[in-house]
């Protein structure tokens, strides 16, 4: 198992989510404001060039459509400013993208869209050609919900809608702080106060889906870490534990 694995794999299985497989999605999941681009921002408060892409990301986010993640890196600390978001499990993560495109190279900012096409962050032009591409191609195939009940989760992960085809991919609960603005002191960026949206805090590992509709009950808790006040559920493939195309996803409250 790779390191991205380690870092970001935490299965709770076992402490409480109960996975249930179920003929359909519910109606209620049929009725969600459907997301059709995930947009994840590798940035960094050490950065000079990121803040151009900053007011991209913010505008992406304000889209009901699209689900627009910041996820800061630890490389550029040794800059003169540690940035005080991110975290090596996101900066792992990047650098497993790069790998599955057959390459080592990572920088900021860089936006992956849908978990396959890359685009520098600060460019709405490509972001907005790769999300446009990808509703074209069939964007994301399978139908996501997600919905705070009580004191859980309810997650739902429709079908493939091709039942001869064998779908799979892995289930995510990703904890988001939906905004912070941080005062950077020094480095490229020092005397500036940056806001922050979405903020990505961790991944919970939920389950493996394999093509067949499934329902899972997850303890709000596993949401609730590094000041998290809010989430997002994908579905994702990938091979050799390598994040791949993102097949659907769901947006929490406030997002």
């Amino acid at each position: 198992m790779t390191s991205w694995h380690h870092a970001w794999i935490r299965d709770r299985s076992v402490l409480g989510a109960v996975i249930v497989l179920v003929g359909a999605v519910t109606g209620s999941a049929a009725r969600a404001e459907p997301v059709r681009a995930v947009v994840e921002l590798f940035t960094s408060q050490g950065c000079g060039a990121c803040r151009s892409a900053e007011p991209v990301l913010r505008d992406l986010s304000r889209q009901p459509g699209v689900i627009a993640l910041t996820l800061p890196v630890t490389y550029w600390d040794y800059l003169g400013w540690k940035d005080t978001l991110a975290s090596r499990p996101l900066t792992e993560r990047q650098r497993a993208y790069a790998r599955g495109r057959g390459g080592r190279q990572v920088f900021t900012p860089q936006a992956v869209v849908d978990g396959s096409g890359v685009a520098v962050g600060s460019d709405k032009i490509a972001l907005d050609r790769l999300m446009r591409d990808g509703v074209q191609q069939g964007g994301l195939p399978i139908a996501v919900h997600g919905e705070a009940r009580g004191d859980h989760i309810r997650v739902e992960i429709g079908a493939a809608p091709d039942a001869r085809t064998q779908g799979y991919g892995e289930v995510w609960l990703v904890p988001v702080l939906r905004r912070r603005a941080v005062a950077i002191q020094s480095g490229e960026n020092g005397g500036r106060t940056v806001t922050y949206v979405n903020v990505v805090r961790g991944l919970q590992h939920l389950g493996h889906w394999g093509g067949q509709a499934l329902a899972l009950d997850v303890p709000g808790t596993q949401a609730e870490i590094a000041e998290a006040d809010s989430w997002v559920v994908l579905l994702q493939g990938g091979a050799d534990n390598r994040p791949g195309r993102i097949l659907g996803a769901a947006k929490g409250p406030g997002l």
